[in-house]
């Protein structure tokens, strides 16, 4: 099996199972010899700020000299994204040797009646890899919700990390932010460490304070408002916080919460501020308000919620209100498209829509429609390759060139063919 075979077998996978429940991740791992019960764990769940959190820590954790392990989701250029060591992909051919692995287990599986999902396979490669590199630690970002996420069959972590909760797969998790975060709050285990930070949404934070009390837990709850900011621009934000100053090489303010809960974390796991401090500043996080360019300025964005919309909505106000914002947009049709619009589209000076390469896109005319309400100059390309010379096309050195709405239109653009 090469490379390719591999990631098309993981595909090729049910998306989702009949029923809820670790029952099957339970043996797809038992005929693997149970890796995640010879391992050490931070997990991390919510609904915004996970993949930042658990990319920060893993960093965190590779400067205080451990051999880390990275389990995360989506990815955005190259599948193996989703499984890292000390910051590095998984290799091609290493990734087709583990899911052969899994794959045989799999099959045993299914002649007796249990079919394995696609996040369930991928999850049991990075457990039996994990273990068969001899990881130290492993950060593990839960994929949807935490309760029945395949991630969640792991024993009691070193620490459960609960970032920002809000509402979002409300079909699958629940139509309220206190049923959210009861789903959240399943990743917490009986005596086991939790953090969250002061900025978490009342109603979400009381679930997670009576879930530590029910579990016989401990809650850290990170101080946002003692975070003090020094310095900040499109590049990144300066913050002085509990007697460390470090520079957080992302933009926005959201970051800063999601640092002080990292920060909060780390101290938690032992680790020196000299290493939490070199973990952070080296943090790369794609697809996440990230610069690949500052000349012009670009940017690629994949959150898709109201909560990533305000955040970016913050970033343009702020640090881009002298530029000539050029924005390219492809959404997902069961997400809040019109407010997602009505947020970025009035900082733009022309708007770019396209359908990423994903069933549940939504039409680029349909979006083109509903964003001709904020922005006047509007055009559509179906191809999102095309949209992006489109857009490119439009934006001269001193613009800059906004790309988001989208996790999948990133990975259509920059992704691997």
């Amino acid at each position: 099996m090469n490379y390719e075979d591999s990631v098309k077998y993981i595909h090729s996978l049910l998306k989702f199972g009949m029923n809820l429940g670790l029952r099957r991740i339970s043996a797809l791992l038992n005929e693997l010899g149970n890796p995640q019960e010879k391992l050490e764990f931070v997990h991390v769940a919510g609904t915004n700020g996970k993949g930042t959190t658990s990319t920060m820590l893993s960093s965190i954790l590779c400067a205080a000299g451990k051999k880390t392990g990275l389990f995360t989701s989506p990815y955005v250029f190259d599948f193996c994204e989703r499984i890292q060591i000390n910051n590095k992909n998984i290799p091609h051919d290493d990734l087709s040797l583990v899911v052969e692995k899994v794959k045989n287990a799999c099959d045993r599986l299914s002649a007796k009646g249990t079919e394995p999902t696609e996040f369930e396979a991928i999850t049991a490669a990075a457990m039996l890899y994990f273990y068969e590199q001899k990881c130290d630690a492993v950060v593990l970002e839960v994929g949807l919700g935490g309760r029945y996420d395949s991630t969640n069959i792991i024993p009691c972590p070193k620490a459960a990390v609960i970032t920002s909760i809000s509402l979002d797969h409300t079909k699958i998790l629940g139509d309220t932010v206190e049923k959210i975060a009861a789903e959240k709050c399943g990743i917490i285990k009986n005596g086991g460490i939790v953090i969250t930070t002061s900025e978490q949404n009342e109603k979400a934070l009381s679930v997670i304070k009576d879930t530590v009390k029910e579990k016989n837990g401990r809650l850290l709850i990170g101080d946002v408002s003692a975070a003090e900011i020094l310095s900040e621009d499109i590049f990144g934000t300066e913050i002085s916080y509990n007697g460390l100053t470090v520079k957080i090489p992302l933009v926005g303010r959201h970051q800063v919460e999601n640092t002080v809960g990292v920060i909060t974390a780390a101290r938690a796991l032992g680790i020196s501020d000299e290493f939490i401090k070199k973990g952070i500043e080296s943090t790369v996080i794609h697809a996440r308000m990230e610069i690949i360019s500052r000349s012009p300025v670009i940017m690629l964005d994949g959150g898709h919620n109201p909560e990533c919309a305000a955040a970016l909505e913050n970033v343009l106000v702020r640090f881009a209100g002298d530029k000539s914002i050029t924005v390219l947009i492809g959404m997902m049709a069961d997400k809040d498209t019109k407010d997602y619009l009505a947020a970025i589209l009035p900082h733009c000076k022309t708007a770019v829509f396209t359908k990423p390469s994903n069933p549940r896109a939504e039409d680029e005319n349909v979006l083109l429609r509903e964003g001709k309400c904020f922005c006047r100059d509007v055009v559509s390309v179906k191809d999102p390759k095309d949209a992006y010379k489109k857009a490119r096309s439009l934006v001269k050195n001193g613009d800059m060139l906004l790309v988001c709405g989208s996790f999948y239109l990133l990975s259509d653009i920059f992704g691997e063919p």
